[in-house]
Formats: structure tokens, sequence, C-alpha cells
């Protein structure tokens, strides 16, 4: 299908959003004005008049179990509780060997210091119950909620002992397991730290589930190289056996009728393609001894890639919404004039993509014009209404931004900038499933989580 033509389904919605690009009124909240913490007073947040936050959990707090918080809050998704309560299954992102902070029973891998905490909230930020849920893995950067009441974590890395150390330095050969997989966390239970080798071992950011064809949905941010959208086929129905079975069929999406469709350079307004799948053969590569990491990065990308499969820029955040995966590139797009392009792979500030799942249809739902209107989106979920919202990460201030189905953009929150942590970004953004709260982190030296509340109606959330 060529650039710019006309869909139907659920596209229609969106259709206009990347044809009218930049910030529209009407879908905001207002002037954001610095707004006191309910927990301890302190100014974390600016936030439009009527909307108030409480912040909970900071990396150092014991949990309920006895394990330590771990820092650096990362993905995040919310479930109903008993009486009108949350619960929070959260990432955290840490790197590098170490000792698992939590129960042995949660442990994958006894030197990774990654994992996930379950928390059991109020919708102003209280917590009721807490507890380790996944341990021993590395660099968990966000995931996607199953409906079966399932958290999916993303380790966006593929360190391990067979291959070289990474860009921190830290030693590999000190860790027991191989990293770069997803893993399935229970809400009711701890996971059983056991991951899904056939949906790929690559640097993993996040999931979405497809409930009509049982499809789970995977982005790829390989940060210094070309990345990937895929989907895992489960070898049985997940909506059956109530949870994610290995065993499956991984396969990388392709532009029909274009091979290695370059999709991270900057696009025509209402760029649509039409799509195809090829199978990954090796989803799980050996790797020989003295293997680099970079070339462990993009062993399972380069097997898509040499039958055609397409290019993105760093694809982090993804969501599904009512047929559609959502989905973000962070530095996807074109250098905008003014703009320095940010290091790492791709030069702009930012795409959203749609990929209608029936219809087997990708469109470009918004691409930023300058990173003054948009910077570097990160995580993403979708409001009741269907409105996005983007956590940024970047260069300058962050900003929670509001994206609607009309291609409205607009400010929600602005990040306070942390002390001694310029590289403090917002993350983790999910409603409660009584839409009445959003759950969001800080990702920062002391991370944390924040509940917020107010006026929702009033706007396009």
């Amino acid at each position: 299908m060529a650039a710019g033509a006309v869909l139907g389904g659920p596209f229609l919605g969106v259709a206009n959003a990347s044809l009218k690009g930049g910030p529209r009124p009407g879908s905001g909240y207002g002037i954001l004005r610095p707004v006191p913490d309910a927990r301890d007073g302190k100014v974390r947040l600016h936030l439009p008049n009527g909307f108030s936050y409480r912040s909970f959990n900071p990396a150092g707090e014991h949990l309920a179990d006895g394990s330590v918080t771990p820092g650096k809050h990362d993905g995040m998704a919310a479930f109903p509780g008993k009486w009108g309560t949350t619960l929070l299954v959260r990432n955290h992102e840490l790197n590098g060997p170490g000792s698992a902070f939590g129960p042995e029973e949660t442990v994958y891998d006894p030197a990774a210091r990654g994992g996930t905490a379950t928390l059991l909230v109020t919708g102003q930020g209280r917590v009721l119950r807490s507890a380790a849920s996944l341990t021993g893995t590395q660099m968990n950067c966000s995931g996607g909620p199953m409906p079966w009441g399932s958290w999916v974590s993303c380790e966006e890395t593929v360190n391990g002992p067979d291959i070289g150390n990474d860009f921190t330095g830290g030693d590999n050969s000190l860790l027991q397991q191989k990293h770069g997989y997803i893993f399935e966390v229970p809400t009711g239970k701890a996971a059983t730290a056991r991951p899904i080798r056939a949906a790929g071992r690559f640097p993993h950011e996040s999931v979405a589930f497809d409930p009509h064809t049982g499809a789970v949905y995977e982005c790829e941010d390989n940060f210094g190289f070309p990345s990937g959208f895929y989907r895992y086929l489960p070898p049985r129905d997940p909506r059956t056996t109530g949870k994610l079975l290995d065993g499956g069929r991984l396969q990388m999406l392709a532009v029909r009728g274009k091979e290695n469709a370059d999709l991270s350079l900057g696009q025509r307004p209402g760029a649509a393609y039409r799509v195809s799948w090829v199978d990954i053969d090796d989803p799980d590569p050996d790797f020989a001894p003295g293997t680099s990491n970079a070339t462990a990065m993009q062993a399972v990308g380069s097997q898509g890639r040499a039958k055609g499969a397409a290019i993105f820029s760093r694809l982090e955040g993804c969501v599904y919404h009512r047929g559609v995966v959502y989905f973000v590139s962070t530095q996807g797009g074109a250098t905008a004039e003014g703009d320095v392009a940010p290091s790492g792979f791709g030069d702009g500030r930012g795409q959203v993509w749609a990929y209608d799942t029936r219809e087997s249809t990708l469109r470009l739902m918004y691409e930023s014009p300058d990173s003054m209107t948009l910077d570097l989106p990160d995580n993403v979920t979708a409001s009741p209404r269907g409105t996005l919202v983007l956590c940024e990460d970047g260069d300058g201030g962050n900003y929670l931004r509001g994206l609607t189905p009309a291609g409205s953009i607009f400010d929600f929150a602005r990040l306070e900038p942390v002390a001694a942590d310029p590289d403090a970004e917002f993350a983790g953004s999910t409603f409660a499933p009584d839409g009445r709260a959003l759950f969001v982190n800080i990702q920062s030296k002391v991370g944390m989580s924040i509940a917020i509340w107010g006026p929702w109606e009033r706007g396009g959330f």
C-alpha cells in the first residue's frame, strides 16, 4: 500500500494524527503548575489545576516480604484488586552482576539484580501489600499485561556467561544464566522464573497481547543498531491455557513489496503499509566463546532482516487497544531544523506506529516535528477513552504527554528535575482498572511510584 492511502477499521479514529503534527488546543487540561507530593510535601510533578498525587515505595524501602525495593523503577501494569484496590506489577531495570533481591523461589539467576515487585495499593497510592515477584533477571525494562491476569516482563539485554561484556563493563562471566528473554509474572503468585525462550533472545522492551489471534507482539530496543517488531505465536492459545507456553514460533514484521524497508527514517504524512511476517529460524541462538555483545545483540534481528524484515529505530513501549497495537519508535523520524540528532540508532525525536492486527496494516500515527513538541517517547499506555499516554525520556525536561485519536498532542505532567540525576525520567504509566488513577514511575537513582488523581473528564484522557 502506498503511503498516504486511506484505511478503514480501527484506523478511522487515528487517521488525522499523522497528518496534523504539533500541539493543538482543546484536548489538554490546562497550564501545568508545581504541586506538592501528598506524602511529604516535596514538589516532584507539575500538573494541571485540580490534580493531586502521592509517591510511594521508593528505592531502598522494605517490601512486606522483607526484600529491599530495588531502584530503576520502569515498566508497570495495573490489575483489579479487591474492594476497588489495584494490583501493580512493576519492573526494575538493573544491569550488571550482583545479588538477586528476592526470596529464593522467585530467582532465575542468583547473580542478577533486576526483576519485578508486586504491590496492592489504593487509588491514592497507599501500599497495602508488597512483595518481590520475579528476581534474578536483568534490565527489566517494560513488558505488557495479559488478559488472564499476568504481567510479561522483558529483559532489555542479551548478557550472559556465554558472551562478552556490555556497554556497562559488568563482568558477564559472573552470571549463571543467559539473559535477553521474556518472563511471565502472574498477579496471584510468584513467577516461575522460567524464560519463554522461543519468544527470542534479544534486547526486549515491551509486549502486547492480541486477544483475537492469541499472538504476543514484541518490541526490540537495540540502542546502537536496527530494531525489529516481532510477534510470538504460542504453541497453544494462552486464553485457554491461562498462561504463556514456550515452544511457539517467532516472526518479524516486513513491508510487502519493499525489502528491508527503513521505517526509522522520516515518513510522509499518513504513511501506511501492508505487512507480512517472516519466520525467525533460531530465536535462541548459541554463541561461540568470545562472541562480542554487539554481535549477540543483533543475532536474532539479523535473521529477520536477511529475509527482508523492516528496520525501525529503538522500539520501546507498546499497548493493545481495540484491535490496534500502538508502539513507539523512540528515535524514529527526521532531525528537525534546529534540533540535534540523539546518540544511538535513529536521528529523530520519536514516532508512534499503529498496527491493525486484523488487517495486517501498519500506519504512522504520529511523528514528532521537533524536540519541544515530543522528545524521545518511551513507555506508552492507553486511557479508557483511547488517548495514548507517552512517557518521555528526553534530553531536556521530561513530560507525560497525551496523544488523542484525533491527533492532538498535549502536556499533562512535567517532571521536576531530580537533584544530581539529570537522567531521571517518567516510566511505567498505567491507569487503574476503574480509570480513576494514573500510576507512573519516576526512574531515577532513588526511583519511586506515583498515583495521580483528579478531574479526568475535563480533558483528553
